[in-house]
């Protein structure tokens, strides 16, 4: 119960660009496992799969990226209108920041994990 309270406190704390990054990175994961799915069945739909696997991760990367330089840009913005550098002010800035780009990294690379084990998945099959 308190993993899930933490990661939607994360989720929120990330600001919107999160929940944009999150819908990224389950397009991601769905991609995947039907790419799975479909392997057997019907290769060609299966690479196609991957291959939006992989368009979706790598949004989802760029979306973090654009959020990460949002969120600095506001913090700076939310430091011109109040004319002096708090430090804890900055602090949460930096944090959205970093939260964003965090998640988009971390969807990413759980996504390419799973490109790279189905892409080693179809060169055994056709080794074996």
């Amino acid at each position: 119960m308190f993993s899930k309270l933490v990661l939607v406190g994360r989720l929120q704390d990330g600001g919107p660009g999160m929940y944009f990054i999150l819908v990224a990175f389950l397009m991601s994961l769905v991609f995947v496992v039907m790419a799975f799915v479909k392997k057997k069945e019907n290769l060609k739909t299966s690479n196609k799969m991957i291959g939006l696997a992989a368009e979706s991760s790598l949004l989802a990367l760029v979306m973090g990226c654009l959020a990460s330089v949002m969120g600095i840009i506001e913090l700076f913005d939310m430091l011109e209108a109040i004319g002096e550098a708090r430090p804890d002010l900055f602090a949460a800035g930096i944090k959205v920041s970093l939260l964003t780009i965090t998640f988009g990294l971390f969807a990413f690379v759980i996504a390419r994990i799973g490109i790279l084990a189905y892409k080693w998945s179809l060169k055994t099959e056709i080794e074996a």
